[in-house]
This record gives C-alpha cells, structure tokens and sequence, in this order.
C-alpha cells in the first residue's frame, strides 16, 4: 500500500512537471494563420477573451486571473517572450487541444474563433 501512495505521488509529480513544459508538436509549428495580422480579428479575438479566458489567464494576458491561484499549472503569460516566441501553430494547437485544466477549444469554439484568440494573444506581446 505504501510503496502505491509513494508510486502515485511520483506520478502526479511527473505529471505537474510535464505540464509546465507543454510543447506542441513539431507538425504545428507549420500550421499556418489565415489572418496573421488582421486587426479585426485581434478585435474579435479580445472580445472573446474577455468572455472565455480572462478568469484564469487574467485581465492583461499576465496569468493572475482570479481562478489561477488554485489552477498547477499556474496559466502562463501571453506576454512572456516563451510564449510569444512560439508559432502561431503551436498555440492553435493548444487552444484547440487543451491540457489539464485548460480545457480544449476546438469544441467549443470554430477554428475562427480559435484564430482570433491568437491574433488577440500575439498584441499581448512586451513590447
């Protein structure tokens, strides 16, 4: 019994662990953005943020919404250069595929939708 609970610690660990360095894979880094760039989809893409994501990722992207501080993973920051340095790709393929508690989009949401997110997620960048 004992060496079960310390076997299933070691797990949920691991798993934790994993989490934190979630990577897409290589086949989405290609996936390429139908409207990189476009400013109404970023205005679209805020709009649904404000309604879907701001309670864990937060007001300004920054990772400290009000549900994150009971959320391991803690939500990533959309502005830290880790993030904003992968492909457009890779985070299309996390928001529509989720992990943990990020729950999978592609769902829920149409793949434009899933696009605007991401281009509202790409203004959130420090400049």
């Amino acid at each position: 019994m004992r060496l079960f609970l310390v076997l299933s610690f070691v797990l949920f660990g691991l798993c934790s662990f994993a989490q934190d360095s979630w990577r897409a894979p290589d086949s989405a880094k290609g996936i390429n953005n139908p409207y990189a760039g476009n400013k109404i989809a970023a205005q679209k893409g805020q709009a649904l943020y404000s309604k879907l994501c701001w309670t864990c990722h937060g007001k300004n992207g920054k990772g400290d919404g009000p549900a994150a501080a009971n959320l391991k993973p803690k939500p990533k920051d959309f502005s830290s250069a880790d993030l904003q340095k992968q492909t457009d790709g890779e985070l299309f393929w996390k928001l529509s595929n989720g992990k943990g508690m990020m729950v999978p989009y592609k769902h829920s949401l149409n793949e434009e939708k899933r696009w605007q997110l991401i281009n509202y997620i790409r203004t959130l960048s420090v400049k």
